[in-house]
């Protein structure tokens, strides 16, 4: 039967072996890409809030002619 431990450890060991491989973003890069996120954010956000806005007045106008 194998030890989970070891296999537990040797995972560990090769996941901080990757790690220390890969190139990590400067703090000007982390925090110009942190920028345009929130700016993507924002306009999505504002664009999916009147995108409903409009198509619920649509709505509304038709079910009232249709009412009407």
């Amino acid at each position: 039967m194998k030890n989970p431990f070891r296999s537990i450890r040797i995972f560990w060991k090769e996941t901080v072996n990757e790690l220390k491989k890969a190139s990590w973003p400067t703090l000007k890069e982390l925090r110009d890409s942190t920028v345009v996120v929130l700016i993507a954010v924002l306009l999505l956000g504002a664009f999916i809030g009147i995108a409903d806005f409009s198509l619920f007045q649509v709505v509304n106008l038709f079910t009232d002619w249709v009412r009407g």
